[in-house]
């Protein structure tokens, strides 16, 4: 009987030697970068009610993930108790980052601080107001897992109103699937998983953070989705509405023609160019024809210039505004200069 018992001594201490081993293999591994950091962005404006709800959903979705995380709150200039809420979870919590905007710059501006300041191997953004449900993260990292580099959320089964969020959200991503080239069916869902590789070379302005996607994908980045749980809002406001599409459609124009003309701005500028000496020389020629074979002369209609002085006017405003927007980001990329500034920081690395 004592042989028997020493062996189950010997046996249980084999046991713990072993596990130990194990435990120690996993902190090696977690070291070594083997275990990918999850790093969530959540940018927030006036979610006082939902903040708490949502840290403690994704405290619940991410332990059992097995992967080592942080989360950053991007508080974006709230005006309610957003910020004061967010300071005691960072506070109890120190793997919680916390960054302080001094006035509302925008989602694309506080992705861009959150992206900054992640050190996790993948980037997850989602939003605050509990619509986006963290309990998909494990199935974005599972296709992630697959070989792609980008995983979108598709709210397939969408809980908002459909003439003013639903509607517009749809005819716009039919358009920017047709521009980019890039076939997703929600481009505005916040929810996503980042490779951090591929989002060293992004730059992010206007609301262009929806075409992080088509950045990635330009710049040779594998690009999936999957379908993602929506839930409808229970507490604060709504901050979209239908007035956002015509600034998605216009960032649209942006980015389409810094990807193809950037390098190249002569391929568009002179084919506006060559265009207005077509109509010109097209009107010309018509009112040639009017006094020669009319008998009207120049003076006596005006439609010609005013067709011509109102295309020309047209085409300046939008090369104007393009060029604006090349003036733009030289002045930001040569110069290192962000497009927010931060009031405060807790738990975030100078």
């Amino acid at each position: 009987m004592e042989v028997i018992k020493k062996g189950h001594v010997l046996n249980n201490r084999c046991k713990r030697i072993r596990l130990s081993l194990v435990l120690h293999e996993i902190d090696e591994q977690k070291k070594a970068g083997q275990t990918s950091m999850l790093s969530l962005v959540i940018p927030v404006f006036n979610e006082e009610e939902n903040v708490q709800k949502l840290f403690e959903a994704i405290v619940a979705a991410l332990a059992r993930l097995g992967h080592p995380w942080e989360v950053l709150f991007i508080d974006d200039g709230s005006a309610d108790a957003s910020y004061d809420r967010l300071v005691q979870i960072a506070r109890d919590n120190k793997n919680v980052k916390l960054i302080r905007f001094v006035r509302n710059f925008g989602q694309t501006a506080a992705l861009a601080a959150g992206i900054k300041y992640a050190n996790g191997d993948i980037i997850i953004p989602m939003d605050a107001d509990l619509q986006n449900d963290p309990a998909d993260i494990e199935r974005l990292l599972a296709k992630l897992e697959d070989g792609y580099d980008v995983v979108s959320g598709w709210r397939k089964d969408r809980k908002d109103d459909f003439f003013t969020r639903t509607l517009p959200s749809w005819s716009a991503n039919k358009l920017i699937s047709l521009i980019s080239g890039v076939q997703l069916h929600d481009y505005g869902c916040s929810l996503k998983a980042y490779r951090k590789e591929v989002l060293k070379d992004v730059r992010l302005y206007g609301e262009m953070h929806r075409f992080v996607p088509i950045y990635a994908y330009w710049a040779g980045a594998k690009v999936t989705e999957i379908p993602v749980t929506h839930h409808a809002r229970k507490f604060g406001k709504s901050k979209y509405g239908i007035g956002r599409t015509v600034n998605v459609v216009l960032d649209l124009m942006t980015i389409n023609f810094l990807s193809n003309y950037v390098t190249k701005p002569i391929h568009i500028f002179g084919s506006a160019g060559i265009w207005s000496f077509f109509i010109s020389f097209a009107a010309f020629g018509w009112m040639l024809v009017l006094k020669y074979f009319y008998g009207v002369t120049f003076i006596e209609t005006p439609l010609p210039i005013l067709v011509a002085m109102f295309f020309m006017v047209g085409v300046q405003f939008i090369l104007m505004g393009l060029l604006a927007e090349i003036v733009v980001r030289t002045y930001y990329e040569t110069q290192d200069k962000q497009i927010y500034v931060i009031k405060s920081a807790m738990n975030v690395d100078k």
